[in-house]
């Protein structure tokens, strides 16, 4: 055993457990959280809020209060700021300080980012015609970080004449953007700004109009505009705009760059408009006007035709094609039809081939398919539980090959070049894991939990296989988000390793809420039948009790944002099953938030969780909501965390949900909070920094079971 190796065996493991509240200061020091009765009448009743007053930040006194907070959680966690600065220290170690992304090849150029030791941020790069040529530096992010806490570049634009960058820049954390140009022959930065921008965007064929659209008061993507180049923002005109607030915009160019794509999606519904971009004055044209429940997504490749991935009579999704001169929906031909119980999640098109990205069983598949014969075939990856994305390295649409990013829980994240014709692959890069990590120490499966109602719920699972113990001694650490449909994949995780060298086990609920099972795996967790995504979590987590995984006394559970709203769900559900809750940036208080349509996302989210302003919705919502269902219970272990400038999650839904669970806490765990101050839904920005909270949330834990690590 290795100088992190445990005493994990179950009569140890239970013997070393501190007693409760040992090493935390007293819930009576608690900062004190004033009441004030906030009434809400809705739907004819009345409901109250105590902690209501918290959600003003312009309030010297909540400000004031969470600084009050964050104090106590480090006076909390003092004694264990040795262990946090060996964690850090490992968690930094794992991180390559100099690293180079492979390059991909776009308008004569090769491009790709590095960054260099001790730097927290990248330096995106280009070469010439071949990686021999000589290094431009496109953008240098840590030069342009100085003096900023956040400091988030999401993404940029290089101009169809290789001379000029468009890109997007956060430095508070709130998501509103601030679009700029420079001028890659001086270096300079150009005079044509932009605020309160999203991130997308998009060139005229000519070089000379950029596309990009601005945010509402609620962050809301809305109203797309054409800037022509140096002229001021003030005469940049507005070429669509989106009135309906459950509607976000999204917009880009094609992949063959013929055209911008305007696209706005509710949770449900698609509708999608186009222009030439050579013709960058030209008028908006719509591929299909929206129909409540259709999705639809659309690409261009060289050739006449659109070719739109959508769900029109397809619950899983199909490949269609359209004609460009007249691509509504009576004209479109499937290409690659729907297949019950396979989820098509994204695709690319060869000059030969259809590449398919798939999900079936909670697992990825990439397919090949040849488009002269209709022959087809999958990339076999060899492992029981891993996550496998394609991507383009190239924009030769002629190229035999394509590119594939593979991973599992034991794996390290692994580019892969793959033959389409030849089915030849070469492993191009692996991601570097300093700190000695050898993959052979650990071992990941697939295991089924069954919920309440029959339904299988996939798991994953990685442990060292040295510090194991197959009799309910080892801690475990499960993880789920659970919404939107989005899926939750076992990819590697560098920082986990530390957990798992100190005798964790990790694992992942793969639960109703996300498409991990394709599209009913989605709706069978949402709107009115939400609470499938949370008996899910507590059926896996009393599934790895009971098979002694792990048991109740070592059992934490972890989620962010919507996943941290699981968090507050379940432990309302069964406070009794988990050793500790880590909850990050959570949604906690469904009800208030959702009553409320000047707040970021609301509006957005009605096809997601429900319209509270429709009596069905509303009941169904607050028998469910975190924050409404605190009763009086012995709670677990809490840490919860927030950020100030968070526009997703506002910082005060985790700041009021940790006040209502301590007030009704009979027992004498502690229940923490933390706030960043400077930050937003993503924490901090630099690649270093980040780590920090990391290692306090996983001091936490290793604290909470009382383990001692031994030489």
């Amino acid at each position: 055993m290795n100088r992190f190796a445990v005493i994990m065996m179950l009569l140890g493991f239970l013997s070393c457990k501190q007693e409760p509240n040992s090493g935390h200061t007293a819930a009576a020091d608690y900062p004190t959280a004033k009441k004030v009765i906030h009434t809400f009448e809705e739907h004819g009743t009345t409901r109250e809020d105590p902690y209501y007053w918290l959600s003003d930040k312009n309030d010297p006194e909540v400000i004031s209060f969470l600084e009050a907070e964050n104090d106590f959680t480090e006076k909390s966690l003092k004694h264990t700021e040795a262990l946090q600065k060996e964690l850090y220290e490992e968690l930094v170690a794992r991180i390559p300080q100099q690293d180079q992304s492979l390059p991909t090849k776009s308008n004569g150029y090769w491009y790709y980012t590095r960054y260099e030791e001790g730097n927290e941020y990248p330096y995106h790069c280009r070469r010439k015609g071949s990686m021999d040529a000589e290094e431009e530096i496109v953008l240098n992010v840590n030069e342009m970080a100085k003096g900023y806490q956040i400091y988030r570049l999401f993404s940029y634009y290089i101009s169809p004449d290789n001379q000029r960058v468009a890109f997007m820049v956060d430095t508070s954390g709130d998501r509103r953007n601030t679009l700029f140009f420079k001028d890659l022959t001086s270096g300079e930065l150009l005079s044509d700004q932009v605020s309160d921008c999203d991130n997308a965007g998009a060139w005229s064929a000519d070089g000379q109009y950029f596309f990009y659209s601005l945010n509402d008061k609620t962050v809301r993507s809305y109203r797309v505009m054409r800037h022509r180049m140096s002229d001021n923002a003030d005469l940049d005109k507005e070429i669509y705009i989106e009135p309906d607030s459950t509607y976000s915009v999204w917009l880009s160019a094609s992949w063959d760059k013929r055209y911008v794509l305007i696209s706005s999606n509710s949770t449900t519904t698609t509708e999608t408009w186009f222009l030439p971009a050579g013709q960058p004055l030209a008028q908006l044209k719509v591929i299909q006007p929206r129909q409540q429940g259709l999705e639809y997504w659309v690409q261009s490749y060289p050739g006449n035709d659109f070719y739109i991935l959508n769900n029109h009579d397809a619950k899983n999704f199909k490949i269609s094609t359209a004609p460009a001169g007249n691509p509504s929906m009576a004209n479109w031909k499937d290409l690659v039809p729907h297949k019950e119980g396979t989820l098509i999640n994204d695709f690319t098109l060869r000059d030969k081939y259809i590449v398919v990205q798939e999900r079936t069983n909670a697992l990825d598949r990439i397919r090949v398919i040849n488009r002269a014969s209709g022959d087809d075939y999958y990339i076999d990856f060899g492992e029981e539980v891993y996550t496998a994305d394609m991507y383009d390295p190239s924009d030769e649409f002629d190229s035999d090959s394509i590119r594939y990013e593979y991973t599992s829980l034991t794996t390290p994240e692994s580019t892969l070049g793959y033959s389409l014709s030849t089915r030849h692959k070469d492993l191009l890069k692996q991601e570097k894991v300093g700190g000695g990590y050898e993959a052979a120490l650990y071992e990941t499966k697939r295991i089924w939990a069954p919920a309440e109602d029959g339904t299988k719920i996939p798991m994953s699972i990685v442990y060292r296989k040295d510090n194991f113990q197959h009799d309910g001694s080892n801690p475990c650490l499960l993880y789920a988000y659970g919404s939107y449909g989005f899926s939750t994949m076992p990819y590697f995780r560098p920082d986990v390793i530390s957990l798992l060298d100190r005798g964790f086990i990790y694992a992942i609920a793969h639960i109703r809420g996300g498409q991990e099972m394709g599209r009913q795996w989605y709706e069978d967790g949402k709107l009115l039948h939400k609470k499938n995504t949370f008996t899910d979590f507590v059926d896996g987590a009393q599934y790895l009790v009971d098979e002694k995984y792990t048991s109740e006394e070592g059992l934490f559970a972890m989620g962010r944002s919507a996943g941290g709203m699981l968090m507050g769900a379940v432990t309302n559900m069964r406070p009794d099953l988990f050793k500790g809750i880590i909850a990050g940036v959570p949604w906690m208080d469904v009800i208030t938030d959702m009553m409320n349509p000047d707040l970021p996302l609301t509006t957005l989210e009605y096809d997601e969780w429900g319209d509270p302003n429709k009596k069905e919705y509303y009941d169904y919502m607050l028998s469910w909501s975190p924050y409404d269902n605190v009763q009086p219970a012995d709670y677990p272990a809490i840490f919860a965390t927030g950020g100030l400038n968070d526009t997703q999650v506002p910082y005060f839904s985790p700041a009021k949900w940790v006040q209502k669970v301590r007030e009704n806490n009979t027992g004498s765990e502690p229940v923490l909070l933390k706030v960043n101050m400077g930050a937003g839904h993503g924490g901090e920005s630099g690649r270093f920094a980040r780590q920090k909270e990391t290692a306090m949330l996983y001091a936490f834990m290793i604290d909470q079971v009382g383990m001692k690590v031994v030489d």
